[in-house]
């Protein structure tokens, strides 16, 4: 579980209440490297539920849902959750790619690895073992209001298993607004906007015309399966004018400074997001400790 600091800090909150409000901050879950942009941390993934958060709670909902399950009789095989595939971190791939070895082999993809075996858990255990129509999808989902004699919990075992480990609470609205909205204006900063033309004209002089780095990575061209060398050649050329333009630090520094002051701004509503988070994880850890 990714720790959290509190830190103190003056400001007023969202609502123009003035005065003082503990703002979340995160640490590091990978050792810095200031090279990697997988190893930073923006001030608002200190708001924002964690891997390892995420799947606690998964896990105890699949717990109390299995168990409501047993008291009808029945067995139930949840879906595996699925492994990762491409950015490890919020920041990383936030400002576009930085693996030059990667992108030699794959252009703008994933690592083969991680899609193959992401591509054979999908097919495996993307979905459960339930029948749509079955008596077990009808428990598991309230389909049914009674089954030998026994009342079938409202939103069936599923919905048993959210009102547990409090569903709603990894409801971060305001913290994801905030992050996505930092991530927009962040672009429009004099520093990056000079960062984004010394990049469009270093590919310029290899070749390419695009005005902006993810421009290039989400070229139409570059979205089927197969890798082809115009990719490659594009994605090398993309990191080598990155790196002669230092994009990811400068557009990362000036989202630092637009979510510190916008978390400053917000810190009431967005304490209140996270305490219902710790809440809901604290839930989480109870049940899957209890059935452990």
């Amino acid at each position: 579980m990714v720790a959290i600091s509190v830190i103190s800090a003056t400001g007023c909150s969202a609502d123009g209440a003035a005065g003082n409000h503990a703002i979340v901050t995160p640490n590091p879950t990978l050792p810095f490297n200031a090279a990697d942009p997988a190893t930073w941390v923006l001030p608002i993934e200190g708001y924002l539920p964690s891997d390892s958060e995420r799947k606690q709670v998964s896990q105890a909902r699949k717990t109390v849902a299995g168990d409501c399950m047993k008291r009808f009789g029945l067995t139930w095989q949840p879906a595996q959750d699925l492994p990762r595939l491409g950015p490890k971190t919020l920041v990383d791939w936030r400002y576009g790619i930085h693996d030059m070895a990667l992108a030699q082999e794959r252009g703008y993809k994933p690592a083969a690895a991680e899609q193959e075996a992401y591509d054979r858990a999908a097919q495996v255990g993307a979905l459960d073992r339930t029948s749509d129509t079955g008596p077990q999808a009808r428990v598991l989902q309230g389909g049914i209001k009674e089954v030998g004699g026994r009342s079938v919990p409202e939103g069936g075992c599923l919905g048993e298993a959210e009102r547990k480990v409090s569903a709603d609470a990894f409801d971060t609205t305001v913290a994801q607004t905030l992050s996505n909205e930092a991530f927009a204006e962040s672009q429009q900063s004099p520093e990056v906007m000079k960062a984004f033309k010394t990049w469009s004209s270093c590919m310029k002089a290899s070749g390419f015309a695009y005005e902006r780095p993810l421009d290039a990575s989400d070229d139409p061209r570059f979205g089927t399966q197969e890798v082809t060398p115009l990719e490659i050649r594009t994605a090398t050329a993309d990191i080598t004018c990155r790196d002669k333009s230092d994009v990811a630090k400068v557009w990362f520094d000036a989202e630092v400074a637009i979510q510190h002051d916008r978390i400053e701004a917000q810190a009431e509503r967005l304490n209140k997001e996270r305490e219902s988070l710790d809440d809901a994880v604290k839930k989480a850890a109870d049940v899957v400790v209890g059935s452990s």
